[in-house]
């Protein structure tokens, strides 16, 4: 019997069109480094008495079908998890292209995605999926990549892949010497690392079915979160953060002029840290902070991805 491998897996991912119903085709092959999510089911004890100490058989409970992926953060790539996480964006551009992504969109695309482990063979169909949360650390090495954590309706096991001709990309990852933090259109200097989270704050919607799933996940408030962690040479921030003083925030890579991923969190409050004196070297001190629906431009946070890929599939 062959073994799988997690070296030979492949990911195919595509938009529905009807929440739950996985499409015939339209699927995009995607880079990942760790896929986790899956269907689980467990087991209930059962609380029969009558029959002696040796217990009656277990119970099925509830069927869940959530978990998180690891994509690289890659400039032309990461504009399907974009779409996925934020709804449609405003692309312009004809060879050069800027995808604008913007927060609190009415609803998100659902998706249907296929793990496929061709050693086995396995294949998993999980239909229904969206994006809870979107996870991205920066930091000075290393190699960047975001965190997605997904609910889906449920999973299907296939016989054969679900497109035998995907849409492909070639691979261009941003590297960490790219990173870029601004402080109202300036330069944050002094970064030693940072992170920032956007939430769809998903709500499964379980109904008593027949079939155990859920009806859907659907989005409630959005939230984007994060922190941001700085050597000290001055007292500016710290001044901002004990004032509340809402402030512009803009993470993300720069690899050129036409290639670079830019979060910009519109209105944003630090939260007041304490400035520990732990030895010797320099002090370090962690920023929380939180964003906020900007009044004059309507939304909390947009996304602006410029690439050369010129869209991303169908609008569901």
């Amino acid at each position: 019997m062959a073994l799988g491998f997690g070296a030979n897996a492949r990911l195919m991912a595509a938009f529905e069109t009807t929440y739950g119903s996985p499409p015939l085709d339209g699927y995009h092959r995607l880079g990942f480094s760790r896929y986790g999510l899956s269907a689980r089911q467990p087991l209930l004890d059962n609380d029969l008495l009558g029959e002696g100490r040796d217990p009656a058989p277990a119970v099925l409970g509830a069927l869940t079908c959530d978990g998180e992926v690891t994509v690289p953060c890659d400039a032309r790539q990461i504009g399907f998890w974009l779409k996925a996480l934020l709804g449609e964006p405003t692309t312009t551009g004809t060879t050069n292209f800027t995808h604008s992504f913007q927060s609190g969109g009415a609803n998100i695309p659902s998706l249907s995605l296929q793990a496929i482990n061709p050693d086995v063979p396995l294949r998993r169909t999980h239909f229904g999926a969206r994006i809870d949360s979107f996870t991205l650390p920066l930091k000075r090495d290393g190699l960047t990549s975001a965190t997605l954590s997904l609910i889906a309706q449920g999973e299907s096991t296939d016989s054969v892949d679900r497109d035998l001709t995907p849409v492909g990309y070639n691979a261009l990852r941003f590297g960490s010497f790219q990173g870029t933090i601004r402080r109202n259109g300036a330069a944050m200097g002094r970064v030693v690392s940072a992170e920032i989270v956007y939430k769809n704050g998903l709500d499964r919607i379980e109904t008593i079915r027949s079939d155990g799933l859920i009806d859907s996940a659907e989005p409630t408030v959005a939230a984007c979160t994060g922190n941001i962690v700085v050597r000290v040479d001055g007292t500016a921030l710290i001044e901002a953060a004990t004032a509340g003083t809402p402030m512009e925030l803009d993470f993300g890579y720069v690899r050129d002029a036409n290639t670079s991923l830019i979060f910009t969190v519109h209105e944003a409050v630090l939260s007041r840290p304490s400035v520990p004196i732990e030895g010797p070297s320099g002090i370090q001190v962690t920023f929380e902070f939180r964003g906020a629906k900007d009044p004059t431009l309507g939304r909390m946070m947009t996304a602006t991805l410029k690439n050369d890929v010129a869209a991303y599939g169908a609008t569901p």
